[in-house]
């Protein structure tokens, strides 16, 4: 994906997670947070300068596009969130669906190698049997005409996600 669609579920998730309990974040802090954490998985591309090749297990869509991070991942959000006194449950719940979201979005592409969703146990690559999100290019190739296509073609696909980020909360009386 063009990550615009990983960002749109990350503020999505942090107004789902603002709502109806305390927060020590503005909104717009908060939405940075949460967008950030559904980026996290693409982390791994750091290991394409040191050569890393993409088909490796630490390659990009092997061990941190896993189940098993997006729960690693989730489980020390929830201590964070302990430690500040916030719902620490949820918080995990919220954290794991939105980083294991950027995962199965990106099993939805109709390119590259697939995800090691299963990884550590296995390092097979899966993709989703309904692959409708063209792959964005990666680097410098993103800003070309194509890449600026896939990237529009995918604010609209996430649109619905990027409304209820942005419709505005109804006053309680």
């Amino acid at each position: 994906m063009a990550s615009i669609g990983h960002v749109l579920v990350g503020a999505a998730a942090s107004k789902a997670y603002r709502t109806g309990q305390r927060t020590i974040w503005s909104p717009i802090a908060a939405a940075l947070l949460w967008s950030g954490l559904s980026l996290l998985p693409d982390v791994d591309v750091i290991g394409f300068p040191l050569g890393i090749r993409y088909a490796d297990t630490w390659g990009h869509r092997g061990a941190t596009h896993s189940l098993v991070f997006a729960l690693a991942v989730a489980a020390v959000a929830g201590l964070v969130a302990r430690a500040a006194r916030l719902p620490a449950w949820r918080t995990a719940l919220v954290t794991a669906a939105v980083v294991a979201s950027h995962s199965l979005l990106d099993t939805m592409t109709d390119g590259g190698l697939g995800c090691a969703l299963l990884w550590p146990f296995s390092d097979e690559r899966f993709f989703a049997p309904w692959r409708p999100i063209p792959v964005a290019p990666i680097g410098p190739a993103f800003l070309s005409a194509r890449g600026l296509r896939i990237a529009a073609t995918e604010l609209a696909a996430m649109s619905p996600f990027l409304i209820y980020a942005l419709w505005p909360r109804r006053q309680r009386s």
